[in-house]
């Protein structure tokens, strides 16, 4: 999935208000594997094309004869797609073997993870938590002047 070019995946999970619709239960999530797998390959997919490799799109699986089944979702799929084993009057298509050992394609695909490392850091300690409340409070007190 891509967010203001930034290329990242968003996977939802329950919150405290213990809803299931994100957990696994049989008559509702049949492969929740599925969805982590999904977003991994949109992430090799979008490196396949900032390469230029001719690939399908990983939601054109209907368009090559697959189905999205009970009990396994798009399995048989994604093992297709990931092997580039897909049948085609021209051949077999899928992901190249190549991108499994290449980086991202390009270098802005690496900044925000290191620019906002530090953004969601919990303190480890009660140090590190007076320095948050002091920090938080020099803040404000700026922000009020």
């Amino acid at each position: 999935m891509d967010y203001y070019g930034i290329g990242f995946s968003n996977i939802r999970l329950p919150n405290d208000s213990k809803s299931y619709i994100y957990k696994y239960n049989q008559r509702i999530n049949t492969f929740p594997e599925e969805v982590f797998l999904h977003e991994f390959l949109h992430s090799l997919e979008r490196n396949a094309k900032e390469y230029g490799y001719e690939r399908p799109e990983l939601h054109d699986y209907q368009k090559y004869g697959y189905q999205n089944e009970t009990l396994i979702g798009q399995k048989k799929w994604y093992t297709d797609y990931m092997n580039e084993n897909i049948n085609t009057k021209e051949g077999k298509i899928g992901l190249p073997k190549e991108i499994y050992v290449l980086k991202p394609a390009k270098n802005k695909n690496f900044v925000n993870s290191y620019e906002r490392k530090d953004e969601f850091k919990e303190p480890e300690n009660i140090l590190e938590e007076i320095k948050e409340m002091i920090q938080n409070l020099v803040s404000k007190v700026g922000k009020i002047e």
